[in-house]
């Protein structure tokens, strides 16, 4: 029963605990199954809200349709995914996230659903993946969800010389290293004075 109803738009990331990870489960279809608090704290959605609701609830306009399209491809081949996907929340607001993904089978083998894990990415991530949906996004609603996926494959391809997994994947460990190192350099200055040294060596 899909019972999403229109939301308002807000600029503005809502507050959730960064440290956590959210956990959902979906059967095949993408219908949800189980959502953790932290999923509830991010989303701001009850879990009476959740259950039972397919997953595309969270959705936010500014993520391109390729980037589901890839991740649902995967899936179906039984290949784990990761995705920088922004999302949704209850009032409109968003949060960013990495996907993590397993797949659920019973005792024969057969695919019964998927168990996805989200964890927040650094700022920096963001500012190197949002121009790239922002494009894809503008194709998609000007020339066509086909000639999105052509220049996005092409991109990987000519650009990044990866898949968007492994795009993904190198962007967030690289970024979280850089943000790790200005972390622990920043706890060695006193006071607030590491809160305004914007340039730092790695």
């Amino acid at each position: 029963m899909n019972t999403t109803t229109p939301v308002t738009i807000i600029n503005e990331e809502v507050t959730w605990n960064k440290n956590k990870t959210i956990v959902s489960k979906t059967d095949v279809y993408g219908t949800i199954l189980y959502a953790n608090d932290v999923f509830c704290e991010a989303s701001e959605y009850k879990t009476l809200d959740l259950i039972g609701e397919p997953h595309n609830k969270i959705r936010h306009p500014d993520m391109p349709k390729i980037a589901f399209k890839l991740l649902w491809d995967a899936l179906k081949r039984e290949e784990n995914f990761h995705a920088i996907v922004k999302n949704l929340t209850k009032t409109g607001k968003f949060y960013w996230v990495i996907t993590d993904f397993t797949i659920d089978k019973d005792k024969t083998g057969k695919v019964t659903g998927y168990t996805a894990r989200r964890k927040a990415v650094p700022n920096s991530v963001v500012a190197k993946i949002e121009p790239l949906y922002k494009t894809l996004l503008e194709l998609e609603k000007t020339k066509g969800e086909k000639v999105s996926e052509m220049y996005f494959k092409a991109y990987l391809n000519e650009e990044i010389g990866k898949s968007y997994d492994e795009f993904v994947v190198d962007l967030f460990e690289e970024e979280s290293k850089k943000e790790k190192k200005f972390i622990e350099k920043a706890k060695r200055i006193k006071g607030l004075q590491w809160f305004f040294f914007s340039e730092y060596d790695y």
